[in-house]
């Protein structure tokens, strides 16, 4: 059983890593809605699998930030693909608050490795950096640069990090 979770949210993680940055470098819009679709679907599968399978080992903070991870990415999935950039404006500020928020829930207990913590903690403060800059009144798109566009590349190094953990787990699960 926890072989299957972990290759279902190691699936999930590299789909959502790899079709989020391909949406943020596409121009044409029904693309990157289609590439962000797929991403924010692979993305809530995982986080509800690993919210799930850290429950029941009894990480209570780390299962409740996956949960929430999960929740600010449904938020995101429910308007960004179909809303155009400037249209998910404000569900992209809720959403990346929600990830700031799950990837502190998920980075500061002593369950992951340092480096993988560490990146999750750095991912956490962009994002929230981020939210707080639309909140205050900035009109930042998902594919605004520096941010939030320079904080994809941590969380997609932090979702490598969850995914090493689990391929690990699942080589000693055999």
């Amino acid at each position: 059983m926890h072989r299957s979770i972990n290759v279902i949210a190691a699936v999930g993680l590299a789909l959502g890593g790899a079709l989020g940055m391909a949406g943020a470098m596409v121009t044409r819009q029904n693309v990157q809605g289609i590439l962000w679709a797929i991403d924010g679907a692979g993305l809530v599968m995982a986080a509800a699998m690993l919210a799930t399978k850290y429950f029941r080992t009894g990480n209570d903070v780390v299962a409740g930030g996956f949960l929430v991870f999960a929740i600010g990415e449904g938020l995101i999935l429910l308007s960004a693909p179909a809303a155009g950039l400037t249209g998910s404006i404000p569900a992209f500020a809720a959403g990346t608050a929600l990830w700031g928020t799950a990837l502190l829930l998920v980075s500061v207990p002593k369950l992951f490795a340092m480096p993988i913590r560490i990146l999750g903690i750095v991912s956490a403060i962009l994002f929230i950096v981020t939210a707080a800059r639309i909140f205050w009144g900035e009109p930042l798109q998902p594919t605004s640069a520096p941010m939030p566009t320079y904080a994809y590349p941590v969380l997609v190094a932090t979702f490598v990090g969850w995914i090493w953990t689990l391929w690990r787990e699942t080589v000693r699960l055999k």
